[in-house]
Parts: C-alpha cells; structure tokens; sequence
C-alpha cells in the first residue's frame, strides 16, 4: 500500500498493508479527529484529481512562500528560503507535483529541510528525497515522526546552525522540540526569524501569541511564555514570518517582548475588569 497522508491534519505515513483507524498526529490533544471520522488519501491521488496546485509566491529578495491552494488539512505555508550557495525549505505541506519540482529547481532547488514541529511534518520524506535534501528536526520530537527516513538528522540542545546564516533555535512551548529559524542575512541584515505557529502572528499584526494547542484553545503557562521571550530576547530578528502567511514587517524583536507580557498579563487576571 502507498504511504497515506491524513486528510486532517496532511502527515505522511510509512506504508502498511491495512490502513490505520487512527492518526497518531490527530488523537493527541494538541490536535483533534475530523468529526467525520478518520479518513486518508495519498500524494499520488492528490496529484492524480488535479484539484490542488502549490502558489509559490516571492516575499522578499531570498524568500520565497509555498502555499497550497484551495487549503488542504492544516493549511499551513511553507518557505524556501536562498542562501550562498544553500537553500533551505521551512516546514513543510503534503502537496508536491511537477510544477512545484520545476519552480523549486529553477530558485536553485532544496538543500536541507528543517521543521518547526510534528504539525508540519507532512510529506516531508517524499520532498527530502526529490531534491537529495536533509531533514533537520529537534530530538524531542522523535516519537512524532510517522514515516522514518535515513535523510533526518536529529539534532540535540538549544540551538544549530544548519548552514552560513541559518540557526535553528529550540524555543519549545507547542511542542518540547519546537524550533524556530534564524535567517541572519533577511529583511537586509537587519534578521527574520521563520516561526512555524511557535510564534503565531495574530490578526493586528502589531502582536503575536504562543500556544499549546491552537484548535482547542489550550494556552501555556505564564512562565513557560517567559521563558521562550527570554531565550528569543537572545536572538537579532526584525522581522517574523508565520506558518499561515502573516508577517510582522518591523520591530518583530519588540512585539515578541510586549506580547509575552500581554500574554501572561492576561493569564494573571490584569487585564480584566471583573
């Protein structure tokens, strides 16, 4: 049997000879089952309907978003970002046809690609090994991965630099190996930092937030936000792209620092008339 992909949530699975009757991504709290029921497709129909197609749109000079559209599962955007002479693919969507392989060729292709955390796993096996790339993911999240692969690489402690100017930093929160990256030489030097929803752009993109499970509204605690606000108060950054294509365009540094404190505010009851 094909490896499946899950149609709630887009993870890839190793091939098995029955299909499974649950997710292992979707019965974990931090995500959920479609009320419909579990139910699975594979790459290989996905592209045979033809109903899905990648937008590969230009951010900025180097950055590039992949999203797919119409949405499917999570819905999340990908980013290839260019550096000297190394391309890197944040996160990851379970979509990937011809075109999409064209498109990525002709910026120079994929070199490594590195996960914020299990939610995005997708069909990362099957992009690793169309463009000979590694996969970066934090050793924390070993037990998430549901299709193994000789191309990961499970890297250990705080911080990595993958190549020149990439650093991937476990900020955890969402998940114990949530991860960021570090582009040093974005938004002309001035740093952007790639967030996956470890840092969640919200709709007044003057501020972000931090969750333990976005679906089912579970917020984290006061001092596990603190602590993430620290190790980011750390790091040079300017900018912050998200997982659902929403940037804070300047001073991302400053609305990372003001929207913890407004976070935990708000978990310690200040700022509440009752």
């Amino acid at each position: 049997m094909k490896e499946l992909v899950c149609t709630t949530c887009g993870v890839q699975i190793e091939s098995t000879e029955t299909v499974p009757s649950q997710c292992l991504i979707c019965t974990e709290h931090r995500q959920y089952v479609s009320p419909k029921g579990q139910t699975w497709t594979t790459l290989e129909e996905m592209v045979r309907f033809n109903t899905y197609e990648n937008n590969i749109l230009l951010e900025e000079q180097g950055l590039s978003s992949i999203r797919t559209e119409p949405s499917f599962a999570i819905g999340q955007t990908a980013y290839l970002v260019q550096g000297k002479n190394f391309n890197i693919l944040w996160d990851c969507i379970s979509y990937l046809d011809a075109l999409t392989i064209e498109t990525i060729k002709a910026l120079g292709g994929i070199d490594a690609i590195a996960l914020s955390h299990p939610h995005y796993y997708s069909t990362q096996v099957e992009w690793a090994e169309t463009f000979d790339a590694k996969i970066y993911i934090h050793e924390d999240d070993r037990q998430w991965v549901t299709r193994p692969s000789d191309r990961m690489i499970f890297w250990s402690g705080e911080s990595l630099e993958v190549a020149e100017g990439f650093t991937l930093h476990r900020i955890g929160g969402h998940f114990k190996g949530a991860a960021i990256l570090e582009w040093k030489k974005g938004n002309t030097s001035k740093g952007v930092l790639l967030t996956g929803d470890i840092v969640r752009v919200v709709a007044d993109r003057n501020w972000v937030s931090f969750m333990y499970s976005y679906p089912n509204f579970i917020p984290l605690p006061a001092a596990t936000v603190e602590r993430m606000a620290d190790q980011l108060n750390d790091i040079r950054f300017d900018r912050i792209y998200d997982a659902f294509h929403r940037t804070v365009l300047n001073d991302a540094g400053k609305v990372v620092q003001k929207s913890a404190k407004r976070y935990v505010d708000a978990l310690n009851g200040v700022l509440f008339d009752t």
